[in-house]
């Protein structure tokens, strides 16, 4: 009971945030930027005055869809923010730049996220294997000890707990660099800075819940195997 209580109150609030976020962007999308340049404009501008000129500015589908991809060093745009002429789309496709340029600087935390990648990956199959040999009996014919199941469940939910942990410092730098630069380069007026301000604060939030609900399933099952609990 306790396990679906947290899942069910940080869903809550994670829609909560989700529907702020839409809102604050919705809201910020419809206040034309006085510097008239569009989402790209401001990347290709902004990885430009960083001296990164291997980074390619795209287009995706999707709303909010928006990422930096270090891999193929691809800056992603959703169309509202790749053709925005506005608060919204200036905040985040500085923010995605601000990863771009985590990347070219070597940022510390980005590049332990990166390294937590396919082990975070990894750590979600054990558990939906664990999960689904449970659910079919596969624990008790295999006759592990509780303690075991414990140590694989905890210790696979410990590394992506880390990884929602470490996400945090990147996504808060990404923003602080990004309100900087669109400050510093007389982007915004001070009143589309506290847009651009505000929607990145929202958008924060989303890992800042996902953080804390994965701490909080962490110490459950923490509890429930090592804690003497049922």
């Amino acid at each position: 009971m306790l396990l679906i209580l947290i899942v069910v109150v940080f869903a809550i609030m994670g829609f909560v945030v989700s529907r702020r976020l839409k809102s604050k962007f919705k809201k910020y999308s419809q206040t034309p930027l006085q510097a008239n340049l569009s989402g790209k404009e401001i990347a290709e501008l902004m990885l430009a005055d960083h001296g990164i000129h291997n980074v390619t500015v795209n287009c995706v589908e999707g709303k909010l869809s928006d990422h930096y991809n270090p891999q193929n060093r691809t800056v992603n745009l959703s169309p509202d923010v790749y053709y925005g002429r506005n608060a919204a789309a200036t905040a985040v496709s500085a923010h995605e730049c601000g990863h771009a340029v985590q990347h070219a600087q070597a940022y510390t935390w980005l590049n332990l996220r990166s390294t937590l990648v396919p082990i975070q990956n990894a750590s979600g199959k054990i558990l939906n294997v664990v999960l689904i040999a449970s659910l079919f009996g596969g624990l008790a014919l295999f006759n592990l000890p509780l303690q075991v199941v414990g140590v694989v469940v905890v210790g696979a939910y410990g590394m992506i707990t880390l990884f929602t942990l470490v996400t945090l410092p990147v996504e808060f730098d990404a923003s602080r660099r990004a309100l900087a630069w669109v400050q510093d380069r007389n982007i915004v007026t001070p009143a589309e800075y506290a847009m651009s301000k505000d929607a990145l604060k929202w958008a924060a939030m989303t890992y800042v819940v996902a953080a804390l609900a994965s701490l909080a399933t962490l110490a459950y099952y923490a509890s429930i195997f090592f804690g003497g609990r049922d």
